[in-house]
Formats: structure tokens, sequence, C-alpha cells
């Protein structure tokens, strides 16, 4: 019994942390001030890697969505700026709310609710960055996996728990749809537009229309291709709302073909050029990666259950043929 007693006890780590044997006990993902650092890391990377467009500056400090997109456009714009960023204005990110959870063995995430010096502080213009960061271990850092970028009051209150926010399992059915296969009904709205649990909006169906528009122009064939994504950093992360439902972060993947009529080039920017492998003779494939932010509502609520309320991409790579 001594023995069995003496495996279950706690040991504190020099860092603060709590570590449990048999990695069973629900432990929170970071203290307060281990989150404060984290977000000051991170600004403090991002920041010398914008200032410099040097992806190798901030790349220990994203990762997964937000990090393929991040690395990606510094690529493209240090070679379209090789001096750097002219126009380099520093990335303040104050007023930070955390939602730390609590759980058992890793990875581990909190979520930085955070207000930025890039917005109008006021009216339309207001927003709050919410940053997910991630980690796979003690022994790693605190990387950012998600952007997202949203009104204040569009973030929800959070179920808390002993003071600690609650995340949901990609499998659970407590909201409308689980996290995990969220991705997967994401991209079959995409193809075929069938009522689901998406609610119209800037995200779901005007963005139908707008790839529709953009498939039938004079002159240029666009076609596109959606894949759920959650792999590794990828995976989404979800914490659960007051209202029974969850605040879900999710990856998608997808290529857009470009196809010239006889006689024309698909017109390319500088930026995608950066990225570019191959001639542009007809053809031009671009690799986009995007990050969702959906409001879910608690399960009973198939229609209409999900509000994507933020989306974030960017060119990963292209290809010309």
């Amino acid at each position: 019994m001594l023995a069995a007693a003496a495996a279950a006890l706690l040991t504190l780590t020099a860092s603060g942390c709590v570590t449990v044997h048999g990695e069973s006990a629900l432990i929170p993902a970071a203290t307060p001030a281990e989150a404060e650092q984290a977000l000051k890391d991170f600004t403090v990377a991002f920041n010398a890697a914008d200032k410099a467009y040097d992806p190798a500056r901030d790349a220990g400090r994203v990762t997964g969505p937000f990090g393929e997109i991040n690395q990606a456009g510094l690529r493209s714009r240090k070679v379209t700026s090789p001096n750097g960023n002219a126009n380099h204005r520093p990335l303040e990110l104050a007023d930070a709310k955390f939602a730390i959870p609590r759980k058992a063995g890793w990875p581990r995430f909190f979520l930085a609710d955070t207000d930025s010096n890039r917005d109008t502080d006021q009216g339309a213009g207001d927003n709050r960055w919410l940053l997910v960061f991630v980690r796979d271990s003690a022994a790693q850092p605190w990387k950012a996996a998600y952007l997202s970028i949203m009104r204040a009051d569009q973030v929800p209150a959070f179920r808390r728990e002993q003071g600690y926010a609650v995340p949901v399992a990609a499998a659970s059915t407590e909201a409308a749809v689980a996290p995990g296969v969220l991705g997967e009904r994401y991209v079959a709205f995409l193809k075929d537009g069938q009522p689901g649990p998406f609610a119209p909006g800037t995200h779901t169906t005007l963005w139908r229309d707008q790839r529709k528009k953009a498939a039938t122009r004079t002159g240029l064939v666009t076609q596109y291709v959606d894949q759920a994504e959650s792999r590794g950093d990828f995976a989404p992360l979800a914490l659960a709302t007051e209202d029974g439902g969850a605040l879900v972060f999710f990856a998608t993947r997808y290529y857009e073909r470009q196809t010239a009529a006889a006689g024309y080039r698909p017109k390319v920017g500088q930026d995608v050029k950066a990225l570019m492998t191959g001639e542009v003779k007809d053809t031009v494939t671009k690799r986009w990666v995007s990050s969702q932010t959906a409001l879910v509502k608690p399960a009973g609520a198939e229609r209409g259950g999900v509000t994507v309320l933020a989306r974030l991409q960017g060119v990963t790579a292209a290809e010309g043929s």
C-alpha cells in the first residue's frame, strides 16, 4: 500500500509544473505566469521575423496551420523584399485573457484572448486576436498553432470548472458536431453545399458563392479540391462554452487550380511566384492552408448548429505548368 501510495504522489518540477506518474490525473496545461511568458516569447519572435522577413526567427514559436501560413508568408516576402520589412510595426498584444484547461497527458494547449494594436479599438474595426498555444512535452516550448481574429462580441463565455477552462474531446457528443469530424463536414459542405450543420455566413455560403463565380470566369477555369487536416499540431482543439456547446479551432487544406483558355496565361502575383515551382504556361495550382474557428451549439442543434466565425488562410506552395 505504501509503495502504491508513493507512486501516486505528485512531484513539483523546477518550472513549477506538477507531474503525475502515469499521466492519468487532470493537470493544468500551464500556470498563468507560464501562459503570459509564452505569449511574450511568441510576440518577440513574431516581431523579429516580421521585421527581417526571416522565417527562422519565429520558426520555434509557431506550428500547425498558423505556423505553416506564417512561415510560407515570410519566405515569400523574403524573396519580394530581401532587405526586410520597411513598414514594420511591432505587434503588441495586451489585455490578455487566458483559458487554460486541465488535461491528462500530452499534448496540452491553452487559449490567449488578446487585444492587438492592429485594430481601431472601437466600432466595427475593434477585434480580438485569439491564439491557441500547444506543446507536446514539458521539454518543448509553447508554440502558436492557431490564430483567429474576430470581433470582441463573438468571443463566447467559456465554461469553467474550479477556475479552469474545460477541453472538449475530438469524439465528444456534447456539441452538435464532434470537433474531430468538423473538418470533414466542412469539406463536404464546400463540395456539395447540401443543407447541414453550417449556418449561412461569410465563411460558408458566401465562400461557396465566391468560388462558383471564380469557376465560371470567362477565359479561366478554376477548380477547388478541399481536404480535412488533423495530423499532429493540425489537430482540432476545442473548449466548452457556458451554453453547453464549444468553440472549435480546426484546419483544412485546399488546392486551387486555374487553367487559362488557349493563348492566355493565368495572372500570378509576385507573392505567389516567390513560392512557385515550374513554369506557368496555361495552368497554376496553388496550395492553401486554411484554419477556421467555429462556434458549435450543444447537441441536438444539427441544422445550423455551427457558425464559422473566422477563417485565416494563406498560400503555402504553388506550381506552374
